[in-house]
């Protein structure tokens, strides 16, 4: 994939400023070498580059899922939660909904004032990725008021499962934390129509659980599927 610059809006030509300009200055790019420009809005372009500013040569299909994905994952260790947030952006997710559940094991001074290091390495991962749009990190939220959500799967080792729908446009996957789900909490999610799944007979870490659960819906319903 070309180098990939982030602009505020794709127009015929683009001056590059800032830490694009800067990137640009990194990667030693030299006049005439083509780029893609994305706006995080949803729009690609091919691009030439001559002295600091961009030519734009034509658009490129978006490569963004037809499924929306926003992933309510529970807080876990701060550098797993980050893996997840990378890895969830590469694999399409709308956004990320940081979920504080009883089992959650940090308290909130060590989260509290982590959203911009969040999202930047969520627009590290949409520019590396290819993806078009940047993914939201949401500020956390306690499971009651995530499931107030449409289309929702809780995916638990133990639970027993119910059955999701055939078809879906966008869906809310949650995954707990180390520890698990408490029964209250899925008995709270079976009242607001949960779908209960499990993702296999062996137990996973969360942040597996995350990863394994985003593959998942997409290989049903977003660009991943047969």
């Amino acid at each position: 994939m070309k180098n990939r610059f982030f602009v505020p809006a794709i127009e015929e030509t683009i001056t590059l400023t800032g830490d694009e300009l800067h990137h640009a200055r990194v990667l030693r790019l030299r006049d005439g070498e083509e780029v893609e420009v994305f706006d995080g809005r949803g729009a690609i372009a091919r691009a030439r580059f001559e002295a600091n500013v961009l030519h734009v040569l034509d658009r490129i299909d978006s490569r963004e899922s037809p499924l929306a994905i926003d992933l309510a994952m529970a807080i876990i260790n701060l550098d797993k939660f980050e893996l997840v947030l990378q890895k969830a952006t590469e694999l399409g997710v709308r956004s990320i909904i940081p979920l504080v559940t009883e089992r959650v094991e940090l308290r909130p001074e060590r989260y509290r004032g982590k959203a911009e290091r969040w999202e930047k390495i969520v627009f590290e991962a949409v520019k590396q990725s290819g993806r078009s749009m940047i993914a939201r990190v949401e500020a956390p939220e306690d499971l009651e008021t995530a499931l107030q959500r449409n289309n929702k799967i809780l995916f638990d080792a133990d639970a027993d499962e119910t059955k999701c729908p055939p078809s879906l446009e966008s869906v809310t996957v949650f995954i707990g934390p180390e520890g698990g789900w408490s029964d209250d909490e899925v008995t709270l999610a079976r009242a607001h129509g949960c779908a209960i799944e499990r993702l296999g007979p062996r137990r996973l870490r969360a942040e597996t659980a995350a990863i394994a659960a985003c593959v998942l819906v997409e290989a049903r319903w977003g660009d991943l599927r047969s």
